[in-house]
């Protein structure tokens, strides 16, 4: 591993089936591009002009409730229709190939208080979350023409949140979307071929290499939260179960418990790695809900957040990344004991 942390050296995913390319000796190039803005979080807990907050008005015309806990609702500019036509009329060649996509669109609003993010919200508010992210996919899996339920976070102006008030989407859809299809695919050859999960046999590796490598953050009884051996975004994170099962429903109440912990010691570790508010992309993968059997899948989340160096620069993925392979310059490594030194009470 020495070297491998000091020279050019691909690294395979076995979730996605591809290489990222890892470049540690470019950490130390100049930079003359682009420098953001630094992030603060939201400074009332009620703004009139917030179509999220309680009892205003959304963009689409509706009205929300004077809601006190959480608040769900159906998108008001859904990407995803329920009732999308079955049949399209088809196309002059088969190179030109399109297909009807049905679906639902959900916003699920963490709290009434404007300021806050799950950073900063309590441990009981954020298990209330877990609760209704798993009454979401109960209830939207038992529609016979779901096939996934896709549940995430947009979080911050840079990753392109329109709107700061604590909330997630959860879009559920007629077929499984690219990513988690991947992903199954790769978890279904694993275990036919070995027998065994690919997850779980991951986790136990990286338990294995802890004291050499070091790229598990935190554990709790439960989960995991660690930086993959092929993570592409600088400070890229998976949250794993520890114990092998499929979706939100299958936690039980301790599991629960344990997810709404790793969730608040993540998310306060990546607000003090720059004291900023970190912006991210997280969202869970989960069995899809297409009334197959899945043993193959193995619950986890992934916050993919774009900063790099600060808090006003961000990593973009472009040029080689867009025309190539995706591409880092910090080792995974690196960025694992960045995160373990970061404290997880708000500084």
């Amino acid at each position: 591993m020495e070297k491998m942390g000091q020279y050019p050296h691909r690294r395979w995913n076995p979730l996605r089936k591809s290489w990222v390319l890892v470049s540690p000796h470019r950490t130390q190039r100049p930079w003359q591009g682009e420098v953001g803005q630094k992030a603060a979080p939201a400074e009332v807990a009620y703004d009139p002009q917030c179509y999220l907050c309680p009892g205003n008005q959304r963009a689409g015309g509706a009205a929300n409730p004077a809601y006190e806990g959480i608040f769900s609702f159906i998108n008001d500019y859904s990407a995803l229709l329920p009732d999308s036509p079955s049949v399209m009329e088809p196309l002059a060649s088969p190179l030109l190939v399109a297909e009807p996509a049905r679906g639902l669109c959900k916003v699920l609003c963490f709290h009434p208080n404007h300021s806050l993010t799950l950073a900063r919200m309590t441990h009981p508010e954020i298990r209330r979350v877990v609760d209704a992210w798993t009454q979401e996919y109960t209830e939207l899996a038992c529609l016979d023409w779901i096939e996934y339920v896709q549940i995430f976070e947009n979080r911050g102006a840079m990753m392109g949140a329109s709107n700061p008030h604590p909330h997630c989407q959860i879009w559920a859809t007629g077929f499984v979307p690219d990513e988690p299809a991947a992903e199954t695919q790769a978890q279904r050859e694993h275990l036919a071929g070995t027998g065994h999960c690919l997850l779980c046999g991951y986790l136990a590796a990286e338990q294995r290499e802890q004291a050499a490598e070091g790229r598990i953050i935190f554990e709790n009884e439960h989960f995991a939260a660690l930086v993959p051996w092929w993570a592409t975004w600088p400070f890229e994170v998976m949250v794993v179960s520890r114990r092998h099962l499929g979706a939100l429903p299958e936690l039980n109440q301790e599991e629960r418990e344990a997810l709404a912990d790793a969730l608040k010691r993540m998310t306060t570790r990546f607000d003090n790695l720059f004291q900023t508010s970190f912006p991210y992309t997280m969202g869970f993968h989960q069995s899809p809900t297409d009334s197959e059997a899945h043993p193959e899948w193995h619950f986890h989340a992934h916050f993919y957040p774009p900063l790099l160096r600060s808090a006003t620069v961000r990593k973009f993925m472009v040029g080689f990344e867009m025309l190539g392979m995706p591409q880092r310059d910090i080792t995974p490594e690196t960025a694992a004991e960045r995160l373990r030194a970061c404290p997880e009470e708000h500084r």
